[in-house]
């Protein structure tokens, strides 16, 4: 009897496990970064690995950030300038990002397309700011969310308030 019980529990638990399995990926959208000639932006960093660092950490976002559009849809991305949060500084063998709060919060100035069955559902040129982004709570929990937080959360109240997104 104990046999034949846990054979049937294995047969459900192999059932239920099939069946979640088969289920299909959540859908989502995708997003296309291009950046337009970023040798030229005002700050990534002075240095090739600082901008290629930078670059990838923000194109990753978008990225993330896209998976909350709806199956189907494209959003293309071409970035035209960024400026990120805070100043250079010349440090001991390596720069130091010196954050201060006000005139040195982060700017990026984009075009995008948000396309769906190759029709173009929206479309504009952006440039996002945040000049309070040093400031109460939003620092304490920007503080906890990794390299570039503040412009990453800067893109995401963007990304929410054109798209509707979460």
């Amino acid at each position: 009897m104990l046999n034949r019980t846990l054979f049937q529990n294995s047969l459900l638990g192999l059932g239920l496990l099939a069946a979640f399995v088969a289920l299909p990926a959540a859908a989502a959208g995708t997003v296309e970064v291009t950046w337009v000639q970023p040798e030229r932006y005002i700050d990534t960093g002075r240095k090739l690995w600082e901008r290629e660092d930078a670059l990838k950490s923000l194109g990753e976002h978008f990225k993330k950030l896209g998976r909350q559009l709806p199956d189907g849809q494209t959003l293309k991305i071409e970035v035209l300038d960024v400026d990120l949060a805070g100043d250079l500084e010349p440090g001991t063998g390596r720069d130091l990002r010196v954050l201060r709060g006000g005139a040195d919060g982060p700017r990026i100035t984009l075009r995008y397309t948000l396309q769906q069955g190759g029709q173009t559902v929206k479309a504009g040129e952006e440039q996002l700011t945040d000049a309070n982004y040093f400031q109460g709570t939003l620092r304490a929990q920007v503080q906890s969310d990794g390299d570039l937080a503040y412009e990453k959360q800067m893109i995401a109240r963007w990304f929410g308030a054109t798209f509707g997104a979460r």
